[in-house]
């Protein structure tokens, strides 16, 4: 699994789940406690309420994605930018800026006044876009979106989103967004739904991924909550689920309240990310509850190098930061045993199989001398079996 850092905040497995606040600078916003019109407003909001809650990033919005209004043109995000920009010298919070837009231009601009981050919510369909946050250095999000700068969002199967995502690829420091919502009529609370039941099937990225469901009316409709002032219940059930499915980042207008969440999920669920007592070295993320479909998406997104069927063990796992002599003894193990391993575009390998076929692996690379990766594997094994 990749990290990406923001603004040398860390985001993956191995770190806490981040809480990004939503400060809408759009009188277009779904949920207007979170709309600050003015700068120096939107510091003081920032600085005495949404940092002291719990928040790790702060997201500007210039426009609404809500396909009910209709798409503002680059010209008017330029300008708003330039009425909002202001912020950053106005903050004194030591908190990352992300700004969500859709214009390559507009990133290119936000990138030049200090922002921190870009939140692009239709996935590259600027073509301009992935240039110039690669020329920058600059960390994305990309949500999964068609090609059309007009419909962010606007995908319905889950199969749509991941070739949606697979569009154009990523940079070094791409985070991933499914894109869930009620984006267009063609998607209905059920698409959402599945999508949320198979959101792990999202890790075969091997990417972080945040999760936006905060006051979604799909989660509102399993509790006959239609109203999104009493939406807040169902947002954080759903948080808690987000992290423990594999959610790097939860985008939120409840700030306090998904902080204390996302901290008890953190604390109380599955233990994914095993490391050495350094902050380098290899790392072992355990996967769990892995289904056989996301098995697939492992292999449909990597190389398969060895074994090559699943025998439907959930016993699996992300090998990370590996030196190749430790990716060619994992390879030899796993070509005489059940063991599947699938070599990731980030030169992780994904690992999985029986306990028995995995404990040879942990005894093989102990005995090729690497004790280290050994020893973390096997306590990962040690706390499932």
């Amino acid at each position: 699994m990749r990290t990406v850092e923001i603004d040398g905040l860390p985001v993956g497995d191995g770190h806490p789940t981040r809480v990004m606040s939503v400060l809408n600078m759009s009188s277009n916003s779904g949920y207007k406690p979170s709309v600050y019109l003015d700068p120096a407003e939107a510091a003081d909001a920032i600085e005495e309420n949404l940092v002291p809650a719990g928040a790790d990033i702060i997201d500007v919005g210039l426009q609404s994605a809500n396909p009910k209004y209709e798409s503002k043109p680059v010209e008017m995000e330029k300008d708003r930018l330039e009425e909002v920009a202001p912020l950053v010298d106005e903050l004194d919070a030591d908190v990352p800026l992300s700004l969500e837009t859709r214009y390559a231009e507009v990133a290119e601009e936000a990138i030049g006044h200090g922002f921190d981050l870009i939140n692009d919510v239709c996935g590259f369909a600027d073509p301009e876009m992935k240039g110039v946050v690669e020329d920058h250095d600059m960390p994305v999000v990309k949500m999964a979106s068609p090609p059309d700068l007009s419909r962010p969002g606007a995908l319905k199967t889950i199969d749509d989103i991941f070739e949606a995502l697979q569009r154009d690829g990523f940079t070094d420091r791409t985070i991933i967004d499914p894109a869930f919502g009620g984006w267009y009529d063609g998607k209905e609370f059920e698409d959402n739904w599945e999508m949320f039941r198979r959101l792990r099937e999202f890790r075969a990225f091997d990417r972080p991924m945040l999760t936006a469901t905060n006051r979604e009316d799909f989660l509102g409709d399993l509790a006959d909550q239609p109203e999104t002032e009493n939406q807040l219940a169902v947002s954080l059930a759903a948080a808690t689920m987000e992290v423990e499915r594999g959610a790097h980042i939860i985008r939120t207008h409840d700030t306090q309240e998904t902080h204390d969440v996302v901290k008890v999920a953190d604390a109380l669920g599955d233990e994914r990310t095993t490391r050495a007592e350094t902050d380098s070295g290899p790392t072992v993320s355990e996967l769990t509850d892995v289904s056989l479909r996301e098995v697939a998406r492992h292999q449909a997104l990597g190389e398969t190098v060895a074994g090559g069927t699943d025998n439907g063990a959930t016993l699996t796992f992300l090998l990370g930061d590996l030196t190749d002599d430790a990716r060619s003894s994992i390879r030899a193990v796993a070509e005489v045993t059940d063991v599947v391993v699938v070599e990731k575009d980030s030169g992780s390998l994904y690992v999985g199989g029986a306990a028995a076929a995995l404990k040879v692996v942990t005894d093989s690379l102990a005995e090729d001398g690497h004790r280290e990766l050994a020893g973390e594997l096997r306590a990962s094994l040690s706390r499932r079996v």
